[in-house]
């Protein structure tokens, strides 16, 4: 767990992962979350997550998501709210899911950073 100091009050965790868009899924992806749900960004604002983006490789349709977060427990708490669970099975027919209803995340491990 790797963290950048953004003021002397307040360090931020950087959390980096990859997720498995469906072949053909490109447009319906972007689409959805142009715009995202305003509750969802209210969720994620209260959970503390900051500067959250995702990328798409084109050629393996691999998704790279990047978020910097207040705290790994707040982080964690998101998945049991109302709008991450509404919004999980919203996005489940265009990207790889785990049997449990959550998104297949792999979790990247920082090896360089510079600010």
């Amino acid at each position: 767990m790797k963290r950048s100091l953004l003021n002397k009050e307040n360090l931020m965790i950087r959390k980096a992962f990859v997720m498995q868009l469906l072949p053909g899924n490109e447009a319906e992806y972007e689409k959805r979350h142009n715009p995202i749900w305003d509750d969802l960004i209210a969720v994620f604002r209260e959970h503390g997550v900051r500067n959250y983006s995702i990328f798409l490789n084109e050629e393996t349709q691999q998704l790279f998501g990047y978020a910097e977060v207040e705290s790994e427990e707040r982080w964690g708490a998101i998945a049991g709210t109302d709008a991450c669970q509404r919004w999980w099975k919203f996005m489940s027919d265009v990207m790889e899911y785990n049997d449990d209803g959550t998104p297949a995340a792999t979790p990247l491990r920082e090896v360089f950073h510079l600010d």
